[in-house]
């Protein structure tokens, strides 16, 4: 039975596959005799700030490149994502403190757009509030919002929110978030870097690298072959046994990934990440079952057409590259559509943006029923990181290095912040062991 014809199964039988239910934490019970009195929005620094310097010359992380998007069809905004984003800071990431009546205060970073809901709409909600409820106040805040939300801004400004109300359980109780969900499930969390700096990314002892695509459809059979010739060179300077990842950011179509998929294959690439634009839940379901190549091939030892039958499915699990996907998808809801469809082999939550901590549990509980691990996007830099130590489902953290040309200094308080370390799989990360999330940051 495949995965549709079981959810279809289980609807007919009454189960309720969309409310996936994540084991509530072992404080959950408890009642804080906190009450939340003040929410606002706040900036933040660094306590200790990497010293200013101009990265080297050509160096990627400027972000002054070209790398494929969903504009890229314009040429007026094809040369860099800044020529169609937003200018107003105020619609961008945002960072709220709760504050509560004995002291005690959280923070947590939400989403574009986000900010304006949570001073105008979800303040009143939560003041009052025992920050400990963390289940009922996201609730709360799902369901007064969904005449107007359920996804984008509203569940960024959700995320948002319900970070911090974690932040304040964890400073109250002098844990890191990651024990409040019951501990580590590994000794340290093997990371791969994002960028298209190879060399500085290599050199310093990253074994998976996520690149990011610089060409889709609009540039034609050119851009493919530009896009293979970094792909290629990757796989020469990485060596036979690191894993290479696209990134391809919503610029491509199923005719066009089908193409590359079969054009880097020589180079074993390890996945393809969002490929098609977020809602298109039927094109990544035909994508991840049309891409495959190894052929599988037995039956010496097999015998009758029964035991031939489980040779159709394992052929068809065998692929040239895995179809990744769920950075810009919203709640257990909206990953319940890539289940439906079968549309991706990993799923990609951004912590952030899909709900926030309370929310990625019950994503995290539905993608383990099916065993479909869960790499969150952007997960090693900051609330992520606690969500994946504590999570035998979530294998791997993102990481961005600062950029090349930068003093000593720069990459040896990138390395403190971030508790790295290295061994066989290349870098490795931890979470803070300080309370709540560990920021250590200065508030204004």
């Amino acid at each position: 039975m495949n995965r549709r014809s079981f959810l279809n199964t289980a609807v007919a039988l009454g189960l309720r596959t969309s409310n996936a239910v994540a084991p509530p934490p072992a404080f959950q019970g408890e009642k804080s005799k906190l009450k939340v009195t003040g929410i606002r929005l706040v900036k933040t620094t660094p306590r200790r700030p990497p010293p200013e310097y101009k990265p080297a010359a050509g160096s990627w992380s400027t972000g002054g490149v070209e790398v494929a998007n969903p504009m890229s069809i314009y040429p007026e905004y094809k040369p860099m994502r800044s020529l169609f984003m937003a200018d107003d800071p105020s619609i961008g990431g945002f960072t709220v403190e709760i504050a509560t009546d004995k002291g005690v205060k959280g923070y947590g970073r939400g989403g574009p757009g986000g900010g304006a809901i949570v001073e105008k709409h979800l303040t009143k909600l939560l003041l009052g509030k025992d920050p400990f409820d963390l289940e009922r106040n996201w609730d709360i805040l799902w369901r007064s919002t969904m005449y107007y939300g359920r996804a984008g801004a509203v569940v960024h400004a959700i995320s948002g929110a319900d970070l911090a109300l974690w932040d304040v359980v964890g400073n109250a109780l002098g844990m890191p978030v990651y024990r409040l969900l019951g501990g580590e499930t590994k000794a340290r969390i093997p990371a791969y870097c994002t960028g298209n700096d190879i060399e500085q990314h290599i050199e310093y002892g990253f074994k998976r690298l996520k690149l990011a695509i610089p060409y889709g459809p609009a540039d034609g059979k050119e851009g493919m072959r530009k896009n293979v010739e970094l792909v290629k060179r990757t796989r020469e300077l990485l060596g036979a046994d690191g894993d290479i990842m696209l990134d391809c950011w919503m610029a491509w179509t199923e005719r066009y990934t089908l193409e590359m998929a079969e054009m880097v294959e020589p180079y074993k690439v390890y996945w393809m990440e969002e490929c098609l634009q977020p809602h298109d839940y039927e094109g990544f379901g035909r994508l991840n079952a049309a891409i495959k190549s190894t052929r599988i091939v037995t039956g010496e030892h097999e015998y009758t057409r029964y035991g031939f039958r489980y040779l159709l499915g394992l052929n068809a699990a065998i692929k040239s590259t895995r179809i990744v996907t769920g950075e810009h998808e919203y709640t257990r809801y909206g990953f319940r559509y890539l289940l439906e469809h079968n549309a991706a082999s990993i799923w990609q939550p951004d912590v952030n943006w899909c709900g926030g901590l309370t929310e990625l549990r019950r994503i995290g509980a539905l993608a383990a029923a099916y065993d479909i691990p869960v790499i969150p996007h952007g997960g090693g830099l900051g609330e992520g990181v606690h969500y994946i130590m504590a999570t035998t489902n979530a294998p791997w953290a993102e990481m961005f290095m600062p950029a090349p040309g930068g003093p000593k200094e720069v990459y040896q308080l990138w390395e403190e912040s971030y508790n790295l370390s290295k061994g066989p799989e290349g870098v490795y990360m931890r979470p803070s062991e300080r309370p709540g999330f560990g920021w250590d940051f200065v508030v204004s």
